[in-house]
């Protein structure tokens, strides 16, 4: 274990003794959650909850029955809230390196089942280094899908992170998750700072290097579901690493063959038919893509694969054969995860991204 693993076990395990003593507001989360989603939140064990550090909602959608692993799952908030989710059917694997914050999250697994009126739990915790993932007992092609929740940033080799992210999943798999990243590389003596690498910034990727790190791990085309810009709460802390700027993004990542370089348009379009409890009315698969029920809503190639070889086929019908390219769809543009706010007014317009 390098000195920066030392450096977040201690951290995690001993510094912190709940989210309340953060100084900065990068391991919180801002966003709302569905209805289904805060109630199997707060269904959460109080001594579990209080040592909640993630910096986003790593929960997607449609859940029932899938097999998930939960990367850097520290006491166990999220993976007890998904258990709840997935339903007796589904599984839950937490991941952790922190004996800490794993006796926590095992000394709850049974208190949970029994809430959740288990016979038996449906959650695993296995301790182990993120940076390790191909020395644990996880079987390759397995996983449904992967969450982590702000825990990335800490991890000293990121892209081995995902390389072993994308061999644990199963085809039409998905990697969904919340983490820190910043407008530029992070000099050396920042990432050397203990409280700053535990704050969740002096660790985070640059963007750029975040996207590239993906799609050679095999994760074409990422997307951003949401993103914040961050505040640091600390005025000493925020003078040191001014002017970065630094954004919490929630993501997800696809492990799907065939996604082309560029969205490519194919005179296709989908028609939600709705039924993905917490999306009745629309269906958000990223940020430029809120598609709302019983509309025809154009898409490229990609977003078709994403939407029809994943467990999210049976909500959608297709429009169009496929067979004429059209060149590269018109509009698409990721969006600028550094800005002050995000749009969230409304569905994103037809026609108006891929």
């Amino acid at each position: 274990m390098n000195q920066m693993q030392d450096v977040v076990k201690t951290y995690y395990g001993e510094t912190l003794t709940s989210s309340s003593d953060l100084k900065t507001d990068a391991c919180t989360t801002a966003s709302r959650p569905p209805a289904h989603v805060s109630a199997a939140l707060a269904a959460v064990h109080d001594d579990v909850a209080a040592k909640y550090y993630g910096c986003g909602l790593a929960i997607p959608a449609a859940l029932e029955g899938l097999k998930v692993l939960d990367l850097g799952s520290g006491a166990g908030r999220d993976v007890f809230a998904l258990a709840k989710l997935v339903g007796p059917t589904g599984h839950v694997t937490g991941v952790d390196m922190t004996d800490e914050q794993l006796d926590v999250a095992r000394a709850h697994e049974a208190w949970h089942a029994e809430q959740f009126g288990y016979d038996t739990p449906n959650t695993r915790f296995v301790k182990g280094e993120l940076e390790k993932l191909g020395e644990l007992d996880l079987e390759p092609n397995s996983f449904d899908l992967i969450i982590s929740n702000c825990v990335i940033n800490l991890c000293t080799d990121k892209p081995e992170v995902f390389r072993q992210a994308h061999r644990l999943l199963k085809p039409g798999g998905e990697l969904y998750f919340s983490d820190v990243y910043a407008d530029r590389r992070i000099p050396q003596e920042l990432i050397d700072h203990p409280i700053l690498y535990g704050e969740c910034l002096s660790g985070a990727l640059y963007w750029n290097d975040y996207e590239a790190i993906a799609m050679a791990a095999g994760f074409a085309d990422p997307r951003v579901v949401t993103h914040r810009r961050l505040a640091i709460i600390d005025p000493k802390l925020k003078a040191k690493v001014e002017p970065i700027r630094f954004a919490s993004v929630t993501a997800r990542l696809m492990k799907l063959g065939g996604l082309e370089a560029a969205c490519e348009d194919y005179g296709q379009a989908v028609i939600y038919k709705g039924g993905v409890e917490g999306m009745e009315r629309v269906f958000i698969l990223d940020a430029e893509h809120e598609i709302e029920a019983g509309r025809v809503f154009p898409v490229c190639g990609n977003t078709l694969a994403m939407l029809m070889e994943t467990r999210f086929a049976p909500f959608f019908e297709v429009v169009g054969n496929g067979k004429t390219h059209f060149g590269v769809f018109p509009g698409c543009a990721a969006p600028d995860v550094f800005a002050e706010t995000q749009d969230a007014s409304g569905p994103a317009p037809v026609g108006g991204c891929c």
